[in-house]
């Protein structure tokens, strides 16, 4: 197996815990995760400024810092709501991982530490400016 291939089997099993173990620990509804699907997804809005920019949001939005901050927090306060968003911000990132959906690098939106994404993996095939 390839460490891609390592990194996207690790995030599906990832996704698949942080779906069932807040359901099973905490009694959460099952779909949170899917509501709050692609409210993390806004973290590429930045995209709109330019890729270093968008890169750098988005990587921000697509790490497991955020979600670790939010279970902390909810470890200090109890607020479910920190907890609910904690998993549900690490199924997403999950997900995106599992899916070849990884953190971008600041040349192409395409471009993640997980390889290229899209019709062409090899960038050689690559229209200019594509």
């Amino acid at each position: 197996m390839t460490p891609v291939t390592w990194q996207r089997t690790e995030s599906a099993l990832i996704a698949i815990a942080v779906l069932v173990l807040p359901v099973v620990g905490f009694g959460y509804a099952w779909w949170w995760p899917l509501a709050l699907f692609l409210a993390f997804d806004l973290s590429a809005v930045g995209y709109a400024a330019n890729p270093r920019v968008g890169a750098a949001l988005y990587n921000a939005g697509h790490s497991y810092i955020g979600p670790v901050l939010c279970a902390a927090a909810f470890a200090v306060t109890g607020a479910d709501a920190l907890m609910i968003v904690a998993t549900s911000w690490a199924f997403h990132v999950a997900a995106d991982r599992a899916l070849g959906y990884g953190l971008k690098h600041p040349d192409h939106f395409q471009h993640t530490h997980l390889g290229w994404i899209g019709r062409s993996r090899d960038p050689a095939e690559r229209a200019p400016g594509e």
